[in-house]
């Protein structure tokens, strides 16, 4: 199966870089055009049928994120590609959006690909398991309209993935290397990652890590003791433990939340 592709990039070097990364190691990717700003991919995207956009973010008069509104009209996928914006990075990864970090390493490359391959065989096969990339998007957007503010998160699982409001989550916990997410529905989200990568993505946003296995969300802190030990309550009632070398931390983020609420 191929891919016709574009890749948008104001960079000169960065096209030509990624053009014959493509070129030269990707069999299943044919370039279809190259765009040097977000006015010309809109055109390159009404004049061919694209599988897949390899986009820039950080360009001038019009960032990569303007392009979002045209690319949910088609059915192909989306490869954000950047070499800075810690935030644009947050935003990407919690709206489960594929992104390559600049300059682009080559296996990563093929990953970003094979993942483009399968969207496009599911949206051919009709399968009624394929996940909607467009709602990927919409979320992408929501985070994108508060500055350093996630409201949206998307947890993938073998058959899609599952949106969630930040604000809903109580807690997260790591298992060996799954991530368990607690919701304020009685519900659970378990996924396989790391916690570290959640810890990434809600910082500023009103969580703290307060122990090597647990993230809580201060929307849902009800009470902190240390009379028997560093215990605080959530919304549903759980109990967790502060290690002592987060306490400082967390007091810290307790107190910048509520001053700021």
């Amino acid at each position: 199966m191929q891919l016709n592709a574009i890749i948008v990039d104001d960079e000169e070097y960065s096209r030509k870089s990624l053009f014959f990364l493509i070129d030269g190691y990707c069999p299943k990717v044919k370039i279809k055009g190259i765009a040097k700003s977000v006015q010309e991919a809109r055109q390159m995207l009404k004049a061919n049928e694209i599988d897949l956009v390899f986009l820039d973010i950080a360009m001038p008069n019009e960032d990569g994120f303007g392009l979002l509104p045209d690319l949910q009209k088609i059915s192909g996928s989306v490869i954000f590609t950047t070499a800075h914006n810690q935030y644009a990075l947050r935003a990407l990864k919690a709206s489960v959006v594929d992104y390559l970090l600049k300059p682009v390493d080559i296996d990563e490359l093929n990953e970003a690909i094979e993942k483009a391959v399968i969207w496009k065989g599911l949206n051919q096969t009709n399968s009624l398991n394929i996940p909607n990339h467009s709602v990927q998007l919409n979320s992408l957007e929501e985070n994108l309209n508060e500055i350093k503010k996630i409201t949206k998160l998307n947890l993938p699982h073998l058959n899609g993935f599952n949106i969630l409001n930040v604000n809903s989550i109580i807690y997260v916990e790591a298992d060996s290397n799954y991530s368990i997410f607690h919701l304020e529905d009685q519900g659970r989200v378990v996924v396989s990652k790391h916690l570290k990568e959640y810890e990434e993505i809600l910082i500023d946003t009103g969580f703290s890590r307060i122990h090597k296995s647990t993230i809580i969300n201060l929307k849902h802190l009800k009470n902190y003791s240390n009379k028997n030990g560093l215990i605080v309550s959530m919304s549903d009632t759980s109990q967790h433990t502060v290690s002592r070398r987060r306490v400082a931390d967390f007091l810290e983020t307790v107190r910048l939340f509520y001053n700021n609420e």
